[in-house]
């Protein structure tokens, strides 16, 4: 679980950052969920972009997310999600945690 200071250092980090990934009409399924879990042991923090054909907000589909990867939700702004899980391999983040 992340406190306030360390979930607002991740989000002016987040700023500049591209998104990776899609949320599409097919919803939350395994693949992408692989996906999801790869790229934050690549990068420990990533965007998330949610198409709007989806029937469930962004904040469900965010909540599911961080259920089923075992993350932490960074931040959710309009179709935008940010997810952050730590790796201790990679340390990238040490400083803010």
């Amino acid at each position: 679980m992340l406190t306030s200071k360390q979930r607002a250092k991740l989000r002016s980090q987040a700023n500049d950052m591209e998104t990776i990934l899609q949320v599409g009409k097919d919803g939350i399924g395994d693949t992408l969920l692989k996906q999801i879990d790869d790229a934050l042991t690549a990068r420990e923090m990533i965007k998330i972009r949610v198409l709007n054909n989806q029937e469930l907000t962004s904040r469900e589909i965010a909540d599911e997310i961080s259920s089923q990867v075992d993350c932490d939700v960074v931040q959710v702004i309009g179709t935008r999600i940010v997810l952050f899980r730590r790796n201790s391999k990679k340390g990238a983040y040490d400083f803010c945690l």
